[in-house]
């Protein structure tokens, strides 16, 4: 890119900053610091507002920027993240959506401690959020830092560096100020911007191809230089027994993941009625599965037009094959409509990567504070001293993402968010089904459920290919792996739900037959809901 291009983008990511700043600004003068206004924004947006919140904050840049890079690498096998995100939903429209609305106030804790001991239960639950939480954080650093280096040339690892300390800076901003509110507006704006950008790009690929899907496939095929074999399965997840186990443990973590992420479960809280999250979720399936079919076309268009190979070289995990593509279609490499379509990508991308950041961070942050905290401090204490740590929190958070995002600058963002997907599903899935439909589920078993989740699914991860005895590893140099898959689902799912039956056959607690009928009552008929 020329100097004149860079400019014309960083003009554009300034733009959508400004925007949102603003409205961080504006909400921050009209709320009165409450925890319902700063964790829900005061439960009073529409299931319309609320269904683009979803999207917004659920079409991450894994989704923009790594399942397009996947599917230009892999062809079929990249497809999976596109299945598995949006079959994912349909867990969370009928299991999930108005039970939690009903049960629960701003957190996954408020759910499982509405019929067991609250300490136990809320450290346990909270600890597990925060976990998640970071994980998927380190994916939209990552995805942010290889889009600042694709703009900057590619050459200079402190612009990354500095990208990564910037995206967490302006996320700890806009939840410390603006809370709930700022952010689902955030959130909505980038939806609209990320449709807009992906539907352009889809009818520009298509025009290419004279609107034949057939062709584009062919041509990604033969320019992929694997052959047909691009278009069938097994090019990623296809070769020994571990690949093929990796495969279905990807597609069990992407599945069952979504129903266990806090930032997700806590946008039911922001609408007044459980009627109002399901049809929130409606709204949300029909955006984002609109969006993962157009992901396809946009893989399958950067194998076609760009290229693997350029891909490959401009980033090895293909983070950049959507911005390669814009600039592609808008003329090439130094033309001007090239480089204008490729900063207005550029732009939606990194506005991408900051709305959700923001809700991740204010989800997390409220982790912290309204269980974490709120287990330990006096009963009396006030509401806005909660607020006051969930400010504080989010600048830790914030931190900490940035060091991990750092560390793991090479690694491809959905397979990150994969990892996150996993220990949410290992973690959070099970004692919440459990809570909402086990009658004689008890404390024990809740606090079994959470950690005999996320302790295996993150040692897993640790002693996995991904931290170390790879090429592509965070730690390359040294080889400590012992558990031969790269997503620890297949393991880690099942022993959430064994620990939690286990902690609950061997408990001597009596379950409290009139707490679980006032939980199921308020679940299915949201009487008594907040």
């Amino acid at each position: 890119m020329t100097t004149e291009h860079q400019t014309l983008a960083l003009v554009l990511f300034s733009v959508f900053i400004a925007v949102t700043l603003g409205i961080t600004t504006w909400v921050s003068r009209n709320r009165h610091g409450s925890a319902e206004e700063f964790y829900a924004g005061g439960r009073l947006f529409s299931p319309l507002e609320n269904g683009f919140a979803i999207a917004g904050d659920y079409m991450s840049a894994a989704s923009f920027l790594g399942i397009s890079g996947l599917i230009a690498l892999f062809g079929y096998d990249g497809m999976l993240y596109s299945v598995g995100f949006l079959v994912a939903w349909l867990v969370v429209l009928f299991l999930v959506a108005e039970l939690v609305r009903n049960c629960g106030r701003f957190t996954l804790a408020d759910v499982v401690a509405a019929r067991m001991s609250e300490r136990p239960v809320r450290i346990a639950a909270g600890t597990s959020s925060v976990t998640v939480s970071v994980l998927y954080l380190v994916a939209q650093m990552v995805g942010a830092g290889s889009l600042v280096g694709l703009l900057l040339g590619n050459s200079s690892t402190a612009a990354r560096t500095w990208t990564v300390i910037g995206v967490g800076a302006l996320m700890v901003i806009y939840v410390s100020f603006g809370g709930m509110r700022a952010t689902t507006w955030i959130q909505i704006v980038k939806a609209v911007l990320l449709m807009a950008g992906a539907i352009t790009l889809t009818v520009l690929v298509l025009i290419r191809f004279h609107g034949d899907f057939n062709q584009l496939l062919t041509s990604a095929a033969e320019r992929s230089g694997h052959g047909a074999a691009f278009l069938g399965p097994g090019l990623r997840y296809g070769g020994d027994w571990t690949a093929r186990f990796d495969f279905i443990s990807l597609g069990l973590a992407l599945v069952l993941g979504t129903a266990g992420l806090p930032h997700i479960l806590s946008r039911f809280y922001t609408v007044p009625t459980a009627r109002a999250a399901r049809r929130s979720v409606v709204w949300a399936i029909a955006l984002i599965g609109g969006f993962y079919l157009m992901t396809i076309v946009l893989g399958f268009g950067a194998a076609a037009l760009v290229g693997p190979d350029a891909v490959r070289a401009s980033n090895a995990s293909g983070n950049t094959a959507v911005p390669l593509l814009a600039a592609f279609l808008g003329g090439g490499a130094g033309s001007t409509g090239g480089a204008v379509l490729f900063a207005v990508v550029a732009a939606i991308a990194f506005a991408t990567i900051l709305a959700v950041v923001a809700g991740i961070t204010l989800a997390s942050s409220a982790s912290v504070a309204h269980d974490l905290y709120a287990s330990l401090r006096r009963r009396n204490a006030r509401q806005r001293s909660e607020v006051a740590v969930a400010r504080v929190a989010a600048v830790g958070i914030g931190a900490v993402a940035i060091a991990l995002g750092l560390l793991a600058q090479d690694l491809n963002v959905a397979f990150l968010v994969g990892l996150a997907f996993a220990v949410a599903a290992s973690a959070n899935l099970p004692v919440l089904m459990y809570s909402l439909f086990w009658r004689g589920f008890t404390t024990r078993g809740a606090v079994w459920s959470v950690y005999g989740g996320l302790v295996p699914a993150v040692l897993l991860v640790v002693f996995s290919p991904v931290v170390s005895g790879s090429p592509d590893a965070l730690f390359p140099g040294v080889d400590f792996h012992l558990f031969p898959l790269q997503n620890p689902g297949i393991v880690s799912i099942p022993l959430g739900f064994l620990a939690g039956w286990l902690g609950t056959v061997t408990s001597g607690e009596v379950p409290d037959a009139a707490k679980h009928a006032e939980t199921e009552v308020r679940a299915l008929t949201g009487a008594g809901a907040v």
